[in-house]
């Protein structure tokens, strides 16, 4: 039995492209429909007050599209607004599991660091997922609040001075935490991943949780026998101005999406 209702992905701007790359990657025949809140980016400086209201806000909005499963490729709502799951007719995934289960799998010294918005790093969503799965682990947090500014607005080259060096301030101290594992615990650093690699690294293994999403959602469409048996067209939806969005998202996903983005009220 197949079922061909798209695939909701939400985040608070374009982060959550990282992970629609790699659903589409893993899962070529599922059709998208991606809301991502532009006009209230970042989430990851709120107050979880809001943060939960925006989270019920996005999951809305996907649920009038028909999906048939929601994403939320957010780490701010994954780490404080993951309850909201409790409240919706269709499957749930969250990005802080899965790329737990990725960075323990990956680990092999147990000194596992963890980037992400002030506010996923102040709930320690990251760093009890980890433990759950491996007690004895070693955690080296920090948050990395400029990122998501950064690659909002498309400063994500490799050479790009202000952001090597807005990077390699924030990352100090995981690198001084001697960890061999990095989750990108923000759906936005997997666009600063050549960044985040030249300044860690060859021994540190870098998490993306996009990568990590993709296999759940893959292991839940089987488990409900829910896998399209057509492909549709994706639908991106943006909340603020959807021409800047386009050109953006043109370089995370590699190719241009911009007849297929409107901008929407909620």
């Amino acid at each position: 039995m197949s079922d061909n209702r798209p695939i909701g992905v939400f985040d608070s701007g374009l982060g959550g492209l990282t992970v629609v790359k790699e659903l589409k990657k893993l899962l070529p025949n599922e059709s998208i429909v991606y809301f991502g809140d532009t006009g209230r980016v970042p989430y990851g400086t709120r107050s979880d007050e809001t943060i939960l209201r925006y989270a019920r806000e996005d999951e809305a909005f996907l649920l009038e599209q028909n999906v048939k499963l929601i994403v939320a490729a957010c780490g701010t709502v994954s780490s404080v607004a993951y309850m909201t799951s409790e409240e919706l007719p269709v499957p749930f995934i969250e990005v802080v599991n899965p790329a737990a289960e990725s960075a323990v799998e990956a680990t092999k010294t147990g000194r596992i660091g963890v980037i992400g918005t002030p506010a996923t790093i102040n709930s320690r969503a990251h760093a009890r997922a980890v433990l759950k799965r491996l007690t004895d682990a070693v955690i080296v947090a920090n948050a990395c609040p400029l990122f998501v500014p950064l690659v909002e607005e498309g400063w994500i080259d490799a050479d790009d001075e202000v952001t090597y060096n807005t990077a390699k301030r924030y990352l100090a101290p995981i690198i001084e935490g001697r960890v061999d594992t990095l989750i990108l615990g923000c759906t936005h650093y997997p666009a600063l991943e050549k960044v985040i690699a030249n300044i860690m690294g060859d021994g540190v293994t870098l998490i993306n949780m996009g990568t990590s999403v993709a296999q759940k959602v893959k292991a839940t469409l089987e488990s409900t026998n829910s896998f399209a048996d057509k492909v549709t067209v994706d639908k991106y939806y943006v909340s603020d101005r959807a021409a800047s969005f386009s050109a953006i998202a043109k370089n995370l996903l590699g190719h241009n999406i911009e007849e297929c983005v409107e901008q929407v009220k909620l």
